[in-house]
């Protein structure tokens, strides 16, 4: 089912000269029922490993889609699930070796239609930056595999440093969280000069801390979409509420965010 509110979308002509793409990785890039990130980033590590992460998976992910709760409790469940899961692949000894391997083996997949939709944005010179909670050494390398790692693009992420030997080293960045991930973090000069001269925005997530992902100021000028993966019909109104366009079931796809964006 889709949901769009037309009067916006009548409102803002999104073309390839005018605008700029903010996109969400895990379960938006990729499909609702692919890997997501930290576990593609630990498949070569223990049994104990996955346990330890399942456990975190389950005990936070109910929280992170409960829009109920208050932000401060929200923010603090997430910096909290965030930083122990990644204190968890330096407790298990990832290496370069083993997360390269570990890509190579995931069961990460495109959402239906994202692989196109990173073309021909591509082709077609608009910028796109990717902000994710997730791993950023993992994105990049299953983009890489998949020949969908363009230099229109720039990823801000979790990237996870390697010494000299390969050997994973203790995480000292502020962790990027749902909650948490934004433009405010740097980009390069190239990015910022193109978006600058770019009025409008197409902002893609599946959650709704991804509307951070773009400046408050930006928003009206930002063409939003929701696909609204888990918990539809709990949270279903409160995504019409804040996102232009909600997409589900079949129509969660990127076809149908090109044919009614591209019109």
């Amino acid at each position: 089912m889709k949901y769009i509110k037309k009067e916006k979308l009548d409102k803002i002509k999104l073309d390839k000269n005018n605008m700029y793409v903010v996109i969400d990785f895990d379960k938006t890039i990729t499909d609702i029922d692919s890997q997501d990130s930290w576990d593609a980033t630990g498949i070569n590590l223990s049994k104990e490993f996955k346990k330890d992460i399942d456990d975190l998976y389950k005990k936070y992910m109910p929280v992170e889609i409960n829009y109920k709760l208050p932000y401060e409790e929200k923010y603090k469940a997430m910096e909290t699930w965030y930083n122990d899961c990644m204190n968890l692949y330096y407790i298990y000894s990832l290496t370069k070796e083993k997360l390269e391997e570990s890509v190579i083996k995931s069961k990460l997949k495109f959402r239906k239609g994202a692989k196109e939709f990173l073309k021909n944005m591509h082709e077609s010179n608009v910028p796109i930056i990717i902000i994710s909670a997730g791993i950023g050494n993992t994105i990049e390398l299953f983009l890489e595999k998949n020949n969908s790692l363009y230099k229109n693009m720039y990823i801000i992420s979790n990237f996870i440093k390697f010494d000299k030997n390969g050997n994973m080293e203790k995480f000292k960045e502020e962790i990027i969280h749902s909650m948490n991930k934004n433009l405010k973090h740097d980009l390069p000069k190239f990015f910022k000069e193109e978006i600058g001269k770019r009025k409008y925005s197409l902002l893609l997530g599946d959650v709704l801390e991804d509307l951070k992902m773009i400046p408050e100021e930006q928003i009206i000028n930002t063409i939003t979409v929701n696909f609204l993966n888990e918990k539809i019909e709990e949270n279903l109104e409160k995504s019409k509420e804040n996102f232009d366009i909600v997409l589900t079931g079949e129509d969660g796809c990127f076809e149908t965010v090109q044919r009614i964006v591209f019109k």
